[in-house]
C-alpha cells in the first residue's frame, strides 16, 4: 500500500505551545500543522531551537511545568488528545504513542536494572505476558547479543549503542501504533548511527507502526523518511514528500540546510552555512521569521509573515514569498 493511500493516524493542526514567563508568554510552537499516517515514516527537521522537541512532547502532553498548548489540535486515532483526562492519557503514552530520546544515558534510571525498566512497562500496559519472558524477547528483537544476561545490567555497564537499543526496546514494549524517536543518533558514532536507523525500518516492517523521526539533518533522512516537515522558529516552512524536498527544495531555509550537508560525490572544499542562529522565541523579528538570515528577503518579508500555500506537486506545501523559482 502507497503511503497516500494509508489511513492517518496522528493529525496536528494549528498546534500553539507557549511558555509562561513573568512578562509576555514564549512561543515555542506557533502554528504547526502535519500528518502521518499509518506505517509511514515522517520526519520533523531544523535546527536546534527551532521547536521540534517540544511539538514532540506535546503530542502526549508531556510538557514541562511551564509550558502549555495554547491553541490547536492533536488527534491521535480516534482520540483528541487535548481533551483526554490525565488517566486516558496515561493509557495512551506508551500502548499507543511511545518514545526515544536523544541520549540514552541520561534517559535511563542508573540505579535500576535494564530489565527492571522494561519490565515496568509491561506490569502497566500488558499484564497478559510473562513480564521477564517478554522482556528477553524485545532484547533479541532490537539486536542486543545474550539478552538474558542483559536483563540483569546496570545501564552503566552497556555502550551507547546498547543503551539506545534498550530504550528503542522500552519503547516497543507495548506495541505503539506510533513511535517517536527524538534525535535518536545524536550520542552515538556514525557505524552505530546507521545500526540503529536500519534497525528502527526493521522493526517499523515486522511492527506496522508509524514513526515520527526528529532530527536536524536532513541528509540523515533521505533514505529513511516518507515525508519530511521542515520547522523554524516553531512553524512549519515546507512540506512534501521526500524525494521531491531533497531534490528541489522551495525555501530558502530548507536550501540552506541541503547546502550544509557534505557530500563524498563532489570536491571538497568549504561547506555553504546559513548564516547567524535560529531567533529566540522570545523576541522573534517582524514578518517572516527567517528573514535577517535569507538572501532573498526584501521590504515585503520584513513586514509581513507569509501564508503557507499548497504548490502543484501533490502534497507540497512551503511558506516563503518568492518560494517559486525565477523563469
Amino acid at each position: 500500500m502507497m503511503a497516500a493511500d494509508r489511513q492517518p493516524l496522528l493529525r496536528v493542526e494549528g498546534l500553539k505551545v507557549y511558555f509562561r514567563t513573568a512578562n509576555n508568554p514564549i512561543r515555542a510552537v506557533d502554528g504547526a500543522d502535519f500528518t502521518i499516517r499509518e506505517g509511514e515514516t515522517v520526519a520533523l527537521v531544523g535546527e536546534s531551537g527551532c521547536g521540534k522537541s517540544v511539538t514532540a512532547l506535546a503530542l502526549a502532553r508531556l510538557l514541562p511545568h511551564a509550558g502549555y498548548v495554547a491553541g490547536g489540535r492533536i488527534q491521535l486515532g480516534d482520540s483528541d488528545i487535548l481533551a483526554l483526562r490525565e488517566s486516558d492519557l496515561r493509557a495512551i503514552r506508551g500502548s499507543d504513542l511511545s518514545y526515544v530520546f536523544q541520549e540514552p544515558a541520561t534517559s535511563l534510571n542508573p540505579v535500576f536494572r535494564v530489565g527492571f525498566q522494561i519490565r515496568e512497562a509491561l506490569r502497566l500496559h500488558r499484564r497478559d505476558v510473562n513480564a521477564r519472558e517478554e522482556a528477553e524477547r524485545l532484547l533479541q528483537l532490537v539486536g542486543i547479543p545474550d539478552p538474558a544476561h542483559r536483563l540483569d545490567a546496570y545501564p552503566h555497564q552497556l555502550s551507547g549503542g546498547m543503551q539506545q537499543r534498550v530504550m528503542m526496546a522500552m519503547a516497543l514494549a507495548c506495541r505503539p501504533r506510533l513511535l517517536v524517536a527524538d534525535e535518536p543518533t545524536t550520542a552515538l558514532d556514525v557505524t552505530i548511527q546507521a545500526q540503529i536507523l536500519d534497525l528502527l525500518q526493521d522493526l517499523q516492517r515486522q511492527l506496522g507502526m508509524a514513526i515520527l523521526l526528529i532530527t536536524h539533518n536532513l541528509g540523515l533522512v533521505a533514505g529513511v523518511a516518507d515525508r519530511v516537515n521542515v520547522m523554524y522558529a516553531g512553524r512549519i516552512v515546507e512540506s512534501g514528500p521526500v524525494e521531491p524536498v531533497l531534490r528541489r527544495p522551495l525555501h530558502p531555509y530548507t536550501q540552506g540546510l541541503l547546502a550544509a550537508v557534505p557530500r563524498l560525490n563532489t570536491a571538497a572544499g568549504r561547506l555553504t552555512g546559513i548564516r547567524g542562529t535560529v531567533p529566540s522565541p522570545q523576541c522573534l523579528p517582524p514578518g517572516c521569521p527567517f528573514h535577517p538570515r535569507c538572501d532573498r528577503a526584501d521590504d515585503l518579508c520584513r513586514r509581513l509573515a507569509p501564508e503557507t500555500t499548497e504548490t502543484d506537486e501533490p502534497g507540497r506545501s512551503v511558506r516563503c514569498h518568492y518560494w517559486k523559482p525565477k523563469t
